[in-house]
Formats: C-alpha cells, sequence, structure tokens
C-alpha cells in the first residue's frame, strides 16, 4: 500500500507540474499577444513615415522626436488633452454623484424592475441618443461646452456604475446599517458615513472604467463637441486626410493617450483588484 500511495502522489506532482507549466505558457501567450501591438505603437511613435511603412521588420533604427514635436506644435495637442480630462472628470463625478445613491436604493428597497430598466438603458448603442442629444443641447445653445459633452458621456457612465455598485452594497452587513440607526445616524448620514466607505474599491473601479470610456469616446465628440471643446480621439482625425495617413504622429498622439490611463491604472491597480473581487460574495 505504501508504494502505491508514493506512486500515488508522485503522479499527482507531476500533473501539478504539467498544469503549473500549462498555465504559464498560456499566460505567456496571452501576454505576448496582447504587449505586440504596444510595443509596436511605441516604437513606431520614433520611427519616420517610411520606416513604419517598410515591410522589413527591425528594431535597429535612429529614434526620432519629430513625430511628438508635430504632435505638440503642430497639431497643439495639449488643448484636447485638457478637454479630454476635464469631460471625463465632469461625466464621472455626475454619474458617481447620482448613480452611487442610486445603486444603494436599489440594492437595499429591492427594486429589480428599475435594475432591468437602468441595464437595458445600458445595452442600447450610444449612438441611437445623439440625434436626440443634438436636438435637445442646440436649442438650449449647449453645443460645443463640456457640459454638453459631460452629460452625453453619463448617459453611458450612470448605468454602468449603478450595476457594479449594486453588488457591493448587497454584500455590506445589514446589521451594520441597523446598528447605526439606533445610534440615530439619518439615511444620507449612514450611506456616507458606512456605506461609501466600505464601497470605496468599487467605486474607484467604476470611476476609473467611466474615466476610460469618457477619454477614449469619440461617437458623441464628433456631433456635440467643436473647436473649443475638442477631445483627444476627435483631434487624432486630424492624422488622417483622404490621400495619406501620418503614421508616426498618429502613433505618438496613441501613445500621448494612452499613458495617462496607464498610470492611472497603476497607481490605482491594488483598488481594482479589490473591486473586481470584493462585490462577487455576499456576506
Amino acid at each position: 500500500m505504501s508504494s502505491v500511495a508514493t506512486e500515488y502522489v508522485g503522479r499527482s506532482k507531476a500533473q501539478k507540474r504539467i498544469s503549473s507549466v500549462l498555465f504559464y505558457v498560456c499566460l505567456l501567450a496571452v501576454l505576448f499577444a496582447v504587449s505586440i501591438p504596444l510595443i509596436w505603437m511605441f516604437l513606431a511613435s520614433f520611427q519616420t513615415q517610411a520606416q513604419i511603412m517598410s515591410k522589413e521588420i527591425t528594431l535597429r533604427f535612429t529614434p526620432t522626436f519629430a513625430n511628438y514635436e508635430t504632435v505638440f506644435e503642430r497639431y497643439d495637442f495639449v488643448k484636447p488633452i485638457i478637454n479630454s480630462f476635464i469631460v471625463a472628470s465632469l461625466s464621472t463625478g455626475f454619474a458617481l454623484l447620482l448613480g452611487l445613491p442610486a445603486a444603494y436604493a436599489i440594492s437595499r428597497y429591492r427594486q429589480q424592475l428599475l435594475g432591468m430598466i437602468i441595464l437595458v438603458v445600458r445595452f442600447i448603442p450610444g449612438i441611437t441618443f445623439l440625434v436626440p442629444w443634438y436636438l435637445l443641447f442646440s436649442s438650449m445653445r449647449l453645443i460645443d461646452t463640456y457640459l454638453a459633452l459631460a452629460l452625453s458621456h453619463m448617459l453611458i457612465n450612470l448605468p454602468f456604475i449603478i450595476w457594479v455598485m449594486i453588488p457591493y452594497y448587497d454584500s455590506v452587513p445589514r446589521e451594520l446599517e441597523e446598528a447605526a440607526r439606533v445610534d440615530g445616524s439619518s439615511v444620507i448620514g449612514l450611506f456616507l458615513r458606512i456605506m461609501v466607505p466600505l464601497s470605496m474599491p468599487g467605486i474607484v473601479t467604476a470611476s476609473l472604467l467611466s474615466l476610460i470610456f469618457s477619454w477614449n469616446n469619440l461617437i458623441f465628440s464628433i456631433v456635440l463637441a467643436g473647436v473649443k471643446t475638442q477631445t483627444l480621439p476627435l483631434a487624432i482625425l486630424r492624422f488622417v486626410s483622404y490621400a495619406n495617413i501620418d503614421w508616426g504622429a498618429l502613433m505618438a498622439a496613441a501613445v500621448v493617450i494612452t499613458i495617462p490611463i496607464l498610470i492611472i491604472s497603476l497607481v490605482t491597480q491594488r483598488f481594482i483588484i479589490q473591486g473586481l473581487t470584493a462585490g462577487a460574495v455576499k456576506g
């Protein structure tokens, strides 16, 4: 029996090693597939148009900063960066202001019908709202304003934030709320002092994903933005003409757009991991 047990343990260890090796091989393959476009984009931002269009792929070239000079001097990319940051911040702030209390109400008062309606709104393509938004903001003379873009982005961010936050409020034990009410806390005080701090990982995760959506959104900017409020995705269209594409400047602009979101993601990584897992288990 001891030899059989030893053989079984040996097979089990061998299977675990094989499974571990296969896991890391698959992980490296996925990382490679995801990283290659980003690496190519970064390297191409330091190459000339001829080097980018060349059929020969080589990592040996003399870097040039001409593409970044073109982006910031010729196309004045600073203003779109500021516009995108303002619009993303406003839309996320508005969505959190309305979405957090809404998610709490749906969770605690079992408003399943309201939750389903909000979910259906989230599934509707954003392009569906373009004409109504344009007519509404045009009549209010809000075209080419930060408010119009922020509200249009909020239309998509709000349902998302609500549905991300509902599981967090479901996972918070009701005993905490009952204890706060016994101590004389109001509903608003309970929400601000207990629910918001406990759900902070989820708030950070939802906020970051909403910022990314607003930062990358193009559809609403095409219709509602103008010279004053031109955002980064809309500014990138200037690199594409009828007869030619300035690939070097386009790659440099793509790097400029990617770096802020990448930095924010790395800084808030710990909260994102907590946010993606904390609401999965109800307490």
